[in-house]
């Protein structure tokens, strides 16, 4: 007995066979489509390499000869039927030639190309007739042409040689095509379409079917949502736009390698994207605090945080207080004990400088033996005091009555920068330097965007992305 592994893989198969056969159809039908909607534009191409099939599509389009320029070469016919009967000279050739020059000017008068759009091939027509025959005007051409001197004196059988493999073609284009009730062109395509748009409903309905069962989350519409762009190979009318489905099933069916092009257009899409999304969220960024300072609310967002509203806290945390104490706790204990040297230093210039305007240290060096005492205690006075205002500083902070003693410091430190803040001058003056500084940083941000590009950001991402793969 098979296993179930081998009967899911079979039934995997026979459905990969089922979506290229389908495929293949559609890709069929669209090939119908296209040459239906292209066959009058070439038309007359078919007509000179592939006549058989012309008389094979015309009744689909509806197109029959044209009875007037039909008639035309007809009698061209029975005329070449005359001259090889009885001659050039005889009265029936004579009538013919009298009945083609009559016909010539209905045909030039009348226009009869016109109902097939086709006004172009008449004045190709006349434009021959005349380069022929040497006139100006077209009705003269075919006056002359038509006549039995000019026949003779140029030779009958060149100059129906030449109509013939000239003239005659371009008259044959012609034609006329039938009218339905709502005054439109006939066209009976949609009897050859039918059978695959059966056939593509079906297929459709099966789909969309099988894929509601599998999901039990979705409906039969929700499923038939999913598989939206199959919808258009139901549709009677803009068949052209069947070229997505139809694009779309080749690729699932790996018919199709549509990677590079999906790959370039993701990749198109997203730098574009992504440029103008990232120069929006900067230049809005720095529009709100732009708008904030001009407001006024900057101080009272920082010094205040709890009328942010509706603003979000993530905790109940004063993140400028807390902000300003850890910087205060690395200055003291992590970057003060690295600079005590520059700090004993500076404090020995100062002793010194002090000590070096007192007379009775000018005294004290001028005694001998006691010369050196004076730099020893300047030093021991200096290393002394640094350290002692270090470790005072230490308890300080460590001390819970000098911690309320310095909460209290900054709170009222923060009271009294805030008034000052508020004042006219300034106010003004932060504002202006605030905006003046933020408006240098949005345009350098666009600017940096415009020259480096989110080209450099998305292959730096790529490249990641293939180092996370591996």
């Amino acid at each position: 007995m098979k296993s179930k592994i081998e009967i899911k893989k079979s039934h995997v198969h026979r459905n990969r066979w089922f979506e290229r056969l389908i495929a293949i159809l559609a890709l069929l039908n669209l090939c119908l489509v296209f040459f239906d909607l292209t066959y009058i534009p070439l038309r007359d191409f078919y007509l000179q390499v592939l006549p058989s099939l012309t008389q094979l599509y015309d009744p689909v389009k509806g197109i029959q000869p044209h009875p007037e320029t039909q008639q035309y070469l007809n009698n061209v016919t029975q005329l070449e039927a005359q001259v090889l009967q009885t001659g050039l000279s005889s009265p029936q050739v004579e009538s013919s030639l009298d009945e083609l020059r009559l016909l010539s000017n209905r045909m030039i008068e009348d226009n009869p190309f016109d109902v097939a759009n086709k006004s172009g091939t008449l004045a190709k027509i006349k434009y021959e007739m005349r380069l022929r025959t040497h006139e100006q005007s077209a009705r003269d051409a075919f006056t002359i042409f038509w006549s039995p001197a000019y026949l003779s004196q140029q030779g009958w059988q060149s100059e129906i040689n030449f109509f013939n493999s000239q003239i005659r073609p371009l008259i044959n284009s012609n034609y006329y095509r039938d009218i339905d009730r709502f005054s439109n062109f006939i066209n009976h395509f949609w009897l050859i379409d039918l059978p695959f748009v059966i056939i593509f409903a079906l297929e459709f309905l099966a789909r969309t079917f099988t894929i509601s069962r599998r999901n039990p989350d979705l409906n039969w519409l929700e499923a038939i949502l999913r598989q939206w762009y199959d919808l258009f190979l139901l549709l009677p009318f803009w068949r052209w736009v069947r070229v997505i489905p139809v694009t779309l099933r080749l690729y699932q069916a790996d018919l199709l390698n549509l990677k590079p092009l999906r790959s370039q257009l993701n990749h198109d899409f997203a730098v574009s994207f992504a440029e103008e999304i990232t120069e929006m969220v900067g230049i809005q960024v720095i529009d709100q605090i732009q708008d904030t300072i001009r407001k006024g609310e900057l101080a009272r967002w920082l010094f205040h945080p709890e009328t942010r509203k509706p603003y979000v806290q993530v905790n109940e945390t004063n993140e400028v207080k807390a902000i300003a104490t850890r910087l205060v706790n690395v200055g003291v204990y992590d970057v003060l004990p690295q600079l005590q040297s520059d700090i004993e230093a500076l404090m020995h210039h100062s002793i010194t400088s002090t000590f070096n305007e007192s007379p009775v240290y000018q005294q004290i060096q001028n005694i001998p033996g006691l010369n050196h005492f004076p730099n020893q205690l300047t030093e021991k006075l200096a290393r002394d005091l640094s350290q002692s205002a270090y470790n005072n500083f230490i308890k300080t902070l460590s001390d819970p009555v000098a911690a309320k003693l310095t909460s209290r410091l900054i709170t009222n430190f923060r009271d009294v920068l805030e008034e000052e803040l508020q004042k006219k001058h300034n106010i003004q003056e932060f504002q202006s330097l605030l905006i003046d500084m933020l408006e240098e940083i949005k345009i350098n941000y666009v600017k940096g965007i415009a020259d480096s590009g989110v080209e450099t950001i998305l292959e730096e991402a790529n490249q990641i992305r293939k180092i996370t793969h591996r």
